[in-house]
This record gives C-alpha cells, structure tokens and sequence, in this order.
C-alpha cells in the first residue's frame, strides 16, 4: 500500500519550488499525492468589504484556488503523478493540521519561506513552523 502524502500549497515561489522539487525526485514519491489549497478566512474578512459583496469575494477566492490546483494538478500529471485535490476555507496551519492528523496522511510535504529564519518563527509563528508541531505524521521541509 502506498503512503498518503498531503502536499499544501498557495500561490508562492516556496509552494512552485516544492511541486518541482517533488518533480525532480518523482522516483522516491509515490504516484497519488494529495494537493492542498486553504483560502485563509482573516483575509476575507476585511473590514472594508460590505457584506453584500462577501460571498462574490468568497467565490472568486474558490475560483483562483481551483485555478491554482488545477495547475499544480496538471504539472504533476504531466510527470505520471494522480494527484487529489482538496479546496478549504479556515486558517491555514489549523487545517492542515487538522486534514493531516484527521485523514491518517503518512507524509507531510511542505514548503518553508526563505529569510524567515528562527526568531521570525518564535515571534510570529509559520504556516510551516506550526505544522511541523502539530501533526501526527513525519514532515518533509524543502
């Protein structure tokens, strides 16, 4: 059986360097992946919005993070892999925490902002420095 491996991603030099990463090293990854975009909830709730236009902000937020799967997905198939895809709206080192422990994943594979560096992470915390504490599963960082 193969492993589960849950990769998030956004729209971020980090996140293209590891889908291309995992492209390099195809050999070592098992051919279902599953790809993870979560469109973080504080950044729709702008004060400024009027309550009208939210679910339009809100769809159009779906729309790109479909966008963005879908080529992410499509790389990968190019290379052989069958990746998933999973769209989420929260806070997004809570869920994918919370998809990672929950859905039984083996592997997280996940991409780290360079120039953060230890005390930005102690200060104010990473999407990557938070998930790397709060999952079951091993994490790779690239």
């Amino acid at each position: 059986m193969e492993p589960k491996i849950l990769v998030p991603v956004n729209d971020s030099p980090t996140a293209r360097a590891t889908i291309e990463s995992i492209i390099t090293l195809k050999n070592r990854f098992p051919k279902t992946l599953t790809l993870l975009y979560v469109i973080n909830k504080d950044q729709l709730a702008y004060r400024m919005i009027p309550e009208f236009q939210l679910e339009m902000v809100r769809e159009n937020a779906q729309k790109a993070g479909r966008v963005l799967l879908n080529k992410y997905s499509s790389n990968l198939a190019k290379e052989g892999f069958e990746p998933d895809i999973v769209l989420e709206f929260g806070t997004p080192q809570a869920v994918i925490a919370n998809i990672a422990n929950k859905d039984g994943f083996n592997l997280l594979v996940i991409g780290r902002h360079e120039g953060g560096g230890e005390i930005r992470d102690v200060l104010f915390g990473s999407v990557a420095n938070y998930v790397l504490h709060n999952v079951k599963c091993p994490v790779l960082l690239f």
